[in-house]
């Protein structure tokens, strides 16, 4: 094996090892038919009792509204952002507002969620 075909097998070998952290460094969401949904298709809503930065949903409300898990690792990009929840957890944050799922949506595509107690939004794009 000569120097070149070892630099290649080398360089190939650390473009596989970053591939898994690449994949981290994309949105935690995406858009579809105008709204935001994540990964799974699932919409995603905020609270307007929320602060900036600060999700107030917690027990009933964080089992019914899931807040939209970020990893201690993720990093910030574009308009998303990463909170801390009072458990110590992470969360993703769109533009300043903690962001959730719904339980009852079952499907992609559902968004049951939008408009709940005159308090829960879709989140548009």
């Amino acid at each position: 094996m000569n120097h070149s075909t070892f630099s290649c097998k080398a360089l190939l070998v650390m473009a596989a090892l970053a591939l898994p952290s690449l994949a981290f460094a994309t949105e935690p969401a995406m858009a579809k038919g105008g709204m935001l949904v994540d990964h799974n298709e699932m919409t995603l809503y905020t609270f307007d009792k929320d602060a900036e930065g600060k999700s107030v949903c917690k027990d009933q409300c964080a089992t019914n509204w899931p807040p939209l898990k970020a990893e201690s690792t993720d990093t910030p990009t574009g308009k998303w952002t990463v909170i801390t929840r009072d458990d110590q957890t992470s969360q993703w944050a769109y533009d300043g507002k903690p962001v959730y799922t719904y339980k009852d949506d079952k499907q992609a595509g559902d968004k049951t969620g939008d408009g709940k107690g005159g308090v829960w939004h879709i989140i548009k794009p």
